[in-house]
């Protein structure tokens, strides 16, 4: 995509302090990877199917799967990931596995987001 020529300066000049103080504010590359990481996971429809639901309730791999029309095995996939990014956990009764978010803030970054859409 080309660029936009209102995203371009008019002249080249490098402000050296404000570089500077970007640069020293900068996140960790560890912590980039990781932001990166959740973000992907944020942008598949079935993982947003899972979380939105999960935000509601805690729920099984089976009713999960019925709700999604997929698979048991697809939705444990879907799940491994988002338990791996720490953004859902699970509990165990008897053979049955819940999984719900892993906390608040998972919920807060799809409401915020969605705030951010309807605006």
């Amino acid at each position: 995509m080309p660029k936009q020529s209102s995203d371009l300066c008019d002249c080249r000049l490098i402000h050296r302090q404000v570089v500077e103080e970007a640069i020293a504010s900068s996140l960790h590359s560890d912590e980039i990877g990781t932001l990166a990481q959740i973000f992907k996971a944020l942008a598949d429809e079935t993982r947003l199917k899972i979380l939105w639901a999960l935000e509601k309730r805690e729920m099984c791999v089976c009713d999960l799967a019925a709700m999604l029309g997929l698979t048991e095995s697809a939705v444990s996939h879907q799940l491994r990931l988002l338990r791996n990014l720490q953004l859902v956990t699970n509990r165990r009764d008897g053979v049955v596995l819940y999984y719900r978010l892993a906390d608040n803030h998972v919920s807060q970054l799809i409401r915020i987001t969605l705030e951010h859409l309807r605006d």
